[in-house]
């Protein structure tokens, strides 16, 4: 049995960074896919300054193209009555960035590079075996020195290695669907209702995605991606006769927590490493960050036998990110859920953009 350095289950973002990131350091990786490349998933396609440094590092950002991807400067909050605040990124903006088409651009980069793809395998169960890590899939074993779990919100891996731990409060979900529309700004612009925000992106030169994030319980009567657009007139007017170009695709429960990123031989990274919610627009900045992380500290990790402790810095860098994002998270969804709060808020943020930008810099730095 050929035997690999790295074996990363899940071929989403997350994965294949760690995956190029590892093989560009000379460690021999796979990694197993359940479904057939690129994959899809209900995503808001925005990522930030420091996940687009990621991906140009990786290499990747060359193979996107303006069909698929779209800059943003910025962030629009737009209210139920219209009153708005607008704040900019720092630096070269952000990119919207269509998830297929993010998919895409990162398999033919770790293809590039040597990294050995295997799609439609799913994983059945591993076992820690003779100093690696025993994978067991239908088409046979696959044995390597670590495993990297990849394998999004619900992570059977993570479940698997007794890490997960129950979320508390309130079950947010989330629903996207892309539309035949040339972006009309160049900001990323967050709708408020009650129970309820839409997210406006710009994936493309001609296309915008639509996202609805809402709270188990708030919303009444039976949701649908019509019925979650009718809370918000303003938006409806404008998408008015434009073609869908995806179908609604949904995800949740949002919120996600593990007792800890690492183990011997293991590491979560991505939504399976822990999430909290979609409002703030960072999961994949977040998921590139840390793979990065991850696969730069795997070749000294290895050498020392991937131990629990060969592996702490990548959860000390972990808990550094994710305490940020947690927080701005935790803040948003406070004034999400509070509309007599978030409305002044809004309105002050508006009269004092030079406050929002601060704000957004000191998210996104």
């Amino acid at each position: 049995m050929k035997r690999y350095d790295v074996a990363v289950v899940g071929g989403g973002p997350a994965g294949l960074s760690v995956a190029i990131t590892t093989t560009l350091r000379g460690l021999n990786t796979v990694v197993l896919e359940r479904a057939s490349a690129p994959v899809d998933k209900a995503c808001g396609e925005g990522l930030l300054p420091t996940g687009l440094a990621v991906l140009e590092r990786l290499g990747a950002r060359p193979l996107l193209d303006d069909e698929g991807s779209f800059p943003f400067k910025g962030v629009r909050y737009v209210q139920e009555d219209g009153s708005t605040a607008e704040g900019l990124f720092p630096g070269k903006g952000a990119l919207g960035v269509r998830r297929v088409a993010l998919a895409s651009a990162l398999v033919s980069r770790a293809r590039a590079v040597g990294v050995e793809l295997r799609e439609r395998t799913r994983v059945a169960s591993h076992q820690r075996h003779g100093g690696g890590v025993v994978l067991h899939t239908e088409a046979g074993p696959v044995e390597a020195s670590m495993l990297v779990a990849a394998d999004g919100l619900a992570s059977p891996l993570r479940h698997a290695e007794g890490l997960d731990i129950a979320p508390v409060g309130p079950r947010r979900f989330g629903l996207r669907r892309h539309f035949q529309l040339a972006p009309w700004t160049p900001y990323v612009e967050i709708y408020f209702a009650p129970g309820v925000e839409a997210y406006v992106t710009p994936t493309g030169v001609k296309r915008v995605g639509l996202a609805f994030l809402w709270e188990d319980g708030r919303v009444e009567g039976p949701v649908s991606f019509e019925s979650l657009l009718a809370r918000f007139p303003l938006l409806e007017a404008r998408l008015s006769g434009a073609v869908p170009d995806s179908q609604p695709r949904g995800a949740g429960p949002l919120a996600r927590v593990s007792r800890a990123r690492i183990a011997d031989r293991f590491a979560l990274v991505g939504d399976a490493a822990g999430y909290v919610d979609a409002i703030t627009g960072e999961g994949m900045s977040l998921a590139f960050v840390c793979a990065e992380a991850l696969g730069n500290l795997l070749p000294e990790a290895l050498a020392r036998g991937a131990s629990r402790e060969a592996l702490m810095p990548y959860e000390e860098c972990f808990q550094r990110v994710f305490r940020k994002y947690a927080w701005s998270t935790g803040a948003l969804l406070t004034l999400a859920r509070r509309p007599w709060l978030r409305r002044p808020v809004v309105r002050l943020l508006g009269k004092s953009p030079w406050l929002f930008e601060r704000i957004l810099h000191g998210i996104v730095a």
